[in-house]
């Protein structure tokens, strides 16, 4: 049984929080899934550092905060980088923590449990559209994006958790699988906030995969979210697996239910 703390929307870029926001451990990994804050700050780099002294592994994937005032190739990069120079200083520094960056990644973290982790994104409505452009601030802030490119971006993230679940459901159909994004796989009524529930921008924030394979396999146990600043945690009926959040949202407009000290088992 794998133990991993779940957090998500931190949003530690406003106001700046990187060097007094506190994750106390309370299982030996952590998962931030994505707007934990602005890659370009000053503070983003230090804060996975703090956390790498606190935690066996800390895995983390890009929301669409992280990207903002640059572009997505170069983000990944510096986070690639980032990553590179961390298992560079482990090598002389056995305190500091194993990163792992979830981009279309998968890790093994026992004989019988893997984790899939990658942004999402989500598949804009073509009725959508223009509110979904001028009402996201993705569109003005992550340069050289546009919604097509988004709606690329799902296509792609959703193809690639398609073939791994469906590989590993062929070939170790034993491993339990968890699914880590950033963006919701659901348009399910316990994950949506009633208050958005008609909104004409929703499509911006989550897809129905409930048709997809990486949704109906029995070997994904877990599928854990964030972006909607709406909490939950509830069984799927249809597929007995565990859908959860775990998002704390703006400072001045934090999530109902966030826990820092949340943890999972799988």
């Amino acid at each position: 049984m794998a133990r991993i703390q779940i957090v998500s929307d931190l949003h530690l870029e406003n106001p700046t929080a990187y060097d007094v926001f506190v994750i106390e451990p309370e299982a030996p990994y952590l998962a931030l899934l994505g707007d934990i804050g602005v890659v370009q700050d000053e503070g983003f780099f230090p804060f996975i550092t703090a956390q790498l002294r606190n935690f066996q592994i800390v895995f983390l994937l890009l929301g669409n905060h992280e990207p903002f005032y640059s572009n997505w190739p170069s983000v990944r990069k510096q986070v690639a980088d980032f990553s590179g120079s961390t298992s560079r200083t482990r090598s002389q520094d056995p305190g500091l923590g194993q990163f792992v960056f979830l981009d279309r990644t998968r890790f093994d973290l026992s004989p019988d449990v893997t984790l899939l982790g990658c942004t999402l994104y989500s598949n804009v409505f073509k009725d959508q559209e223009e509110r979904v452009s001028f009402g996201l601030n993705d569109f003005y802030h992550i340069q050289d994006w546009t919604v097509d490119d988004h709606r690329v971006a799902h296509e792609a993230d959703c193809a690639w958790l398609n073939q791994q679940v469906t590989d590993i459901a062929a070939s170790e159909p034993h491993r339990r699988i968890a699914i880590f994004t950033h963006h919701s796989p659901t348009v399910a009524a316990p994950a949506v906030n009633p208050v958005h529930t008609n909104s004409p921008i929703s499509s911006g924030f989550a897809t129905d995969l409930s048709g997809s394979s990486c949704w109906q396999a029995a070997q994904v146990r877990l599928w854990a979210f964030g972006h909607t600043h709406y909490n939950c945690d509830y069984v799927d009926e249809p597929t007995g697996k565990r859908v959860m959040t775990n998002q704390r949202g703006y400072y001045f407009g934090q999530a109902e239910g966030f826990d820092v000290s949340k943890v999972v088992e799988i």
